[in-house]
């Protein structure tokens, strides 16, 4: 059972930055998709970002501000965060998924990030 845990969340400013990181353990990421969802107050989880062995994807709202990157070695993924904006404010979690997996189905406690305007 892999289990996940965020951190790096905080308060920041508008236009600043920060990087969130997720550690894995009781099993190797490597061949898991892994990605980031958030949940803003009274909002459903949306998709933010994910990375596989097909590459990258992002939502259109966090294209070109947000990187996600991994470590397998240290089976570790983070999220950069850059520019944000006070509606980038939400719990962001870390998920994962087994290859044979249809969906994401392993995911962290989540972390907070609230941007100040």
């Amino acid at each position: 059972q892999v289990k996940l845990v965020e951190s790096g969340g905080g308060l920041v400013q508008a236009g600043g930055s920060r990087r969130l990181s997720c550690v894995a353990s009781g099993g190797t990421i490597s061949t898991f998709a892994m990605g980031w969802f958030r949940q803003a107050p009274g909002k459903e989880r949306e998709f933010v970002t994910s990375i596989s062995s097909s590459g990258t994807g992002y939502a259109d709202s966090v294209k070109g501000r947000f990187t996600i990157s991994r470590d397998n070695a240290k089976n570790m993924v983070y999220l950069q965060m850059s520019r944000l904006k006070p509606e980038d404010t939400a719990v962001y979690y870390c998920a994962a998924k087994r290859p044979e997996a249809l969906r994401f189905d392993y995911w962290g406690q989540g972390t907070q990030v609230t941007v100040s305007s």
